[in-house]
């Protein structure tokens, strides 16, 4: 049997090889996993672009509050004006502190301060907030590692259907000349394509962001524990006050 293929039939099986035309001539299963890859791979570029933004502005206001903070001027002004309405993370942990020292304060009057355990209980409030922050920061952090793992599979996928596919109508059209089986064996790489180009950059991302994170994290575990020292001589200078003076021996 004579399998030539003239240059008539090479015209009536003309593919499309640009990336508009692999897209359209891939199988609907295909054409659905090139789809979500995209959409991940452009949400996943939101999500970078929004936790570089946050973190960026984070820092520079953690930069101006220990500014204000290691200043030398009032606590209770700078709670004012921070603190009790927190824009950022770490005016948050510092409110926090603040808000269980003066209720501590108010109900202990000084003497009890240190036997009720000041410390322990602002530290655990402080405690408390970094990690609601730091949960808060990391929103969406799963998404980018998820779509790093998984989406070279989900193109491979596509790519493994797309051969199929192809395979079936190479059988079919009983020709193996490279000029049919190249298209269909295109359409289905170009899904493993798609899911490179969502996966490299998720992986970059994450583990930079992740990074980027961990640091914020230790600073403002870092200020949290200054800020408890700060607190505690200050409770220990106040029950110190109120102390009776020693009466001399006679």
């Amino acid at each position: 049997m004579d399998r030539s293929v003239t240059a008539t039939d090479l015209g009536g099986m003309a593919h499309d090889l640009t990336l508009w035309g692999l897209f359209l001539q891939a199988d609907w299963v295909v054409k659905a996993v090139m789809l979500g890859l995209l959409l991940a791979s452009i949400w996943v570029w939101a999500i970078v672009f929004e936790k570089v933004t946050a973190l960026r502005r984070a820092n520079r206001a953690a930069d101006a509050f220990e500014d204000a903070f290691w200043s030398g001027g009032s606590l209770e002004e700078l709670y004012r004006t921070e603190g009790a309405q927190p824009t950022h993370p770490m005016a948050a942990v510092f409110g926090a502190a603040m808000r269980e020292w003066r209720r501590s304060a108010a109900r202990l009057h000084g003497s009890g301060l240190v036997a009720a355990g000041l410390k322990e209980r602002v530290e655990r409030a402080m405690g408390v907030t970094v990690q609601r922050e730091m949960e808060r920061m990391e929103r969406w952090m799963t998404f980018l590692a998820s779509v790093g793992a998984v989406a070279p599979f989900v193109g491979l996928f596509g790519t493994v259907w797309g051969i199929m596919n192809s395979f079936a109508a190479i059988a079919g059209m009983q020709n193996t000349n490279l000029a049919v089986v190249a298209p269909g064996i295109a359409e289905a790489l170009f899904a493993t394509a798609i899911g490179l180009v969502a996966a490299i950059p998720a992986v970059i991302a994450y583990n930079k962001i992740s990074s980027d994170l961990a640091r914020f994290a230790a600073r403002m575990e870092a200020f949290a524990a200054e800020f408890s020292a700060i607190l505690s001589r200050q409770a220990e200078a106040a029950f110190e006050d109120e102390q009776p003076a020693p009466v001399a021996a006679e």
